[in-house]
């Protein structure tokens, strides 16, 4: 049940200078004596999280939070966040983007305004505006498409993991996970092979903001924006070649379409393209390294998939991608009155999705801390729960999980993956490396 707001609801400016919902009692709201929002439940990994969130979903599924310990962008006025660890409560926000928008920014941090600009894209609009630009895009990621490329990514999977079968010892992410998801991404945009390590590399930097080892001591918001802007640089060359010479990518899309009679800005398709250079390149690199290290860990698993390959890979990637969890947190604001689990959601609250939470919750998963292929059906919200903003790319990222596990299973199917070094960020739980053996350990 929701209940909508007039103009005299709306009391301050963000950034941007748009008004933004606020409320006044948002301030006096006591914090919920768990507290997720410190620096130290941030650099546990998931399954140490996975306990407290157990607990929340049993006895307090939306929890007042104060403001995150450490932001890029420190906010003294900020009075904090419901943290929403449920997955029907997951689900269920996600389903009504007229009452929890994305305009006001989706990352539970708080980062630099120009970068969001930069970097989010529809991702963090709200319809009709959202429609609108995601419509230009979506026609390269339908199921049909990515049927016709197929044979693409399966050729390009292969010579990746041929280039090392024959070592006794890679690291993963640098010699295996991380070529296939930034090589399809340079194909769809159009980028040139000579750029795409820059590229990659831009792209690590944009979610590195909560790394303490990533940062090296350096300035997150700079960072960010640096990446940023190198990647609409490259927009912006691409986007003037293909004005001259139109070619058989996105770019060209991009730069031919029309909104309500209106050509995208450079700018705009600079968004664009920041915004995938994340969404079609981390997320797959990271679902990949924790799925052959839970082939490693639950041996009997891989074994059962080996039997079948063909037969059981599709229904072994979800578990793979609930498994793995690797997006953890997207935010929403709130712009009118809700009950969500109990608690009065006000205009101007922000909500808190734990995504890792919500694909382990014990009433729609059975015994979730296994690793089961077999697991049907597996709802997971990884891809988002629902409704308008549900990840545009999950079949393009399952059909190079695919892929790449088929050459796997057919050139080193008794690999060892090791110990995963693990990214410190509340957005995203990633590997930095990862030891592999391709043939076992001698």
């Amino acid at each position: 049940m929701s209940t909508t707001f007039d103009d005299a609801d709306l009391s301050f400016d963000d950034d941007d200078g748009d008004v933004v919902p606020s409320n006044d009692v948002a301030a006096t709201r006591e914090y919920h004596p768990v507290n997720i929002s410190s620096d130290a439940f941030w650099d546990q990994d998931a399954p140490v999280r996975e306990k407290v969130y157990a607990q929340l979903r049993a006895t307090a599924p939306v929890t007042w939070q104060p403001a995150l310990e450490t932001t890029v962008v420190p906010d003294p006025d900020d009075p904090g966040f419901w943290a929403v660890v449920k997955h029907e409560h997951i689900t269920e926000i996600s389903q009504h983007n007229d009452v929890f928008v994305s305009s006001y920014g989706v990352m539970a941090d708080m980062l630099p305004s120009m970068f969001l600009e930069m970097a989010m894209s529809f991702l963090a609009m709200d319809n009709p505006q959202h429609d609108k630009i995601r419509k230009l895009v979506s026609a390269a990621f339908t199921p049909k498409q990515i049927r016709k490329i197929e044979n693409d990514i399966a050729a390009r999977a292969h010579r990746i993991v041929s280039a090392v079968a024959d070592r006794d010892e890679i690291d993963f992410v640098a010699d295996i996970a991380r070529h296939l998801p930034i090589e399809m991404y340079g194909d769809m945009f159009g980028i040139p092979e000579d750029r795409l390590v820059a590229v990659g590399h831009a792209a690590d930097e944009i979610t590195a903001w909560a790394d303490p080892e990533l940062l090296a001591g350096r300035d997150p918001a700079e960072v960010q924006t640096e990446a940023a802007l190198f990647i609409h640089d490259l927009a912006e060359e691409l986007v003037a070649d293909r004005r001259e010479n139109p070619k058989n990518d996105l770019v060209t899309n991009l730069v031919q379409a029309e909104v309500d009679g209106e050509k995208l800005t450079d700018f705009e398709i600079g968004a664009v393209m920041t915004l995938f250079s994340v969404a079609a390149t981390d997320t797959t690199r990271h679902t990949t390294s924790f799925a052959v290290k839970a082939l490693t860990d639950f041996p009997e698993q891989r074994a059962w998939l080996w039997e079948d390959f063909e037969g059981r890979i599709n229904q072994s990637i979800e578990e793979f991608l609930r498994w793995g969890s690797v997006v953890l947190t997207f935010r929403r604001t709130a712009v009118a009155e809700y009950e969500l689990g109990g608690q009065q959601i006000l205009p101007g609250d922000k909500v808190v999705m734990m995504y890792g939470s919500g694909n382990w919750d014990t009433e729609v998963f059975d015994n979730p801390d296994t690793f089961d292929l077999t697991r049907s059906p597996n709802p997971h919200v990884v891809f988002g729960g629902g409704g308008v903003h549900y990840c545009l790319g999950n079949q393009l990222a399952k059909s190079m999980m695919r892929s790449l596990f088929r050459e796997l299973h057919q050139q080193m199917p008794d690999f060892v993956a090791g110990e995963p070094k693990l990214m410190r960020t509340n957005f995203m739980r990633g590997v930095l490396e990862m030891p592999f053996y391709p043939h076992g350990r001698k």
